[in-house]
This record gives structure tokens, C-alpha cells and sequence, in this order.
């Protein structure tokens, strides 16, 4: 990294980290002064889509997620230059984060083109897992929204049948071209733009249901 991205890890991402290991659990709307709802993106990369759904949504606290100094400095420098005042940043295993947090504090939430860990013999690795969905659920606001994305075949069809096996996850989508054209809110990332994957991306967006 260059020295300005370094600076702006130890001068600035302090003042924007959220404050969980302060108290557990944690309210996550106490990290912004009146936010409407929060919502969450869990492996931002370059930070590209966080900050474009944060400036489109300003009455939105919108919480990052990303474990790459290289990334967590490119959204920075955003946040920085934009002089955007409704992001928070978790620079560690958003598990973690999403473990100390308060139940139904959570209106939506993005995983965008998790790594997919393509070896077979390392899909255990994969972010979408039944304890995953299982933590997700709880911190979601009943009737709030997931959306996942991603172009891995093999992803695309795992990440999909644990979703809808899950109690809580509801299926938004009525005909193909729901999860085959990125919803008109959808901010392409970089990784996106590279073609990656072995498939078109598919967009999944689900709806948690209430407890029963």
C-alpha cells in the first residue's frame, strides 16, 4: 500500500470502526446519529458498492465488511474524499461483528461475489453455511432483505438450495429474469467487471420471514 493508505488505516479507519468490542450486544444504530435502518455489506472489496448504495441511501447507515487492508483503504479514501458521514467499518471476520449483535437490528444485508473457494475440498470454507444463515436470520429485521450474488456455478446452485432450506429465507424471485438481471439498484463492483467466474452473475434476493 502507499503511504497515504496507510495513513488512512491507522489515522482514520479507528474513528470509523464499529465500537463492538465495547459492549455485547451491540446496537449498531449507536454508531450513527439518526439513521432510519441499518443495513450491512459482509466483503465489500474495493468498497465501490458500499459507498454507492451509502451516497443514494444518506438517511441509511450502511455498515463495510472487508478483512483486506487494500480494500479497506480504497473505500477510505472514498469515504475521505466524498466526505460521506453514514459508513461504519469492520475490518475483521464479519462473524464476528454479526455475533455481537443485538437481535433484529438489521434491515439489509449484501453479500456480493463472496469468494467462492472453487476446490471442492475447500466449499466447507464458504461463507453461505447453515450456522451462517442460521446467525444471519437473527440479526435480520423480520421482512428485511438479502441479496447474494455470484459467478461460481457451483456456488450459485449451493448457496441457493441452504437459503431456501433455511426457515427463515423466502425466495423474491418469480421468473428467470429475477435472478439473472442485476436489480435496478445494483452497483457493479471491479470484481464483477474482471468475468471471473464460469457463469453470467445471478442475483438472488430472499426476504426474511418472522419467527413462527
Amino acid at each position: 500500500m502507499s503511504a497515504k493508505q496507510h495513513n488512512l488505516i491507522e489515522a482514520v479507519l479507528p474513528r470509523l470502526r464499529v465500537p463492538l468490542a465495547a459492549r455485547t450486544p451491540y446496537d449498531p444504530g449507536e454508531a450513527f446519529a439518526s439513521a432510519d435502518a441499518i443495513w450491512l455489506e459482509i466483503g465489500f472489496g474495493g468498497g465501490e458498492h458500499t459507498v454507492a448504495q451509502a451516497v443514494a441511501n444518506p438517511a441509511i447507515g450502511v455498515i463495510g465488511c472487508e478483512v483486506f487492508y487494500e480494500g479497506l483503504a480504497k473505500c477510505l479514501r472514498q469515504i475521505e474524499d466524498q466526505r460521506i458521514t453514514n459508513i461504519r467499518l469492520w475490518d475483521e471476520d464479519a462473524r464476528t461483528l454479526m455475533a455481537g449483535l443485538e437481535d433484529r437490528c438489521i434491515a439489509r444485508t449484501f453479500i456480493l461475489f463472496p469468494d467462492p473457494w472453487p476446490k471442492a475440498k475447500h466449499h466447507k470454507r464458504r461463507l453461505i453455511q447453515p450456522d451462517f444463515l442460521d446467525e444471519l436470520a437473527r440479526i435480520m429485521l423480520p421482512g428485511g432483505q438479502v441479496r447474494f450474488a455470484t459467478d461460481v456455478r457451483s456456488y450459485a446452485d449451493e448457496a441457493l438450495t441452504r437459503f431456501l432450506s433455511h426457515n427463515r429465507f423466502v425466495w423474491q424471485a418469480d421468473c428467470a429474469d429475477d435472478w439473472r438481471r442485476p436489480p435496478p439498484d445494483h452497483i457493479a463492483t471491479r470484481y464483477q467487471a474482471k468475468r471471473l467466474g464460469d457463469i453470467a452473475p445471478v442475483y438472488y434476493d430472499f426476504t426474511v420471514a418472522p419467527l413462527s
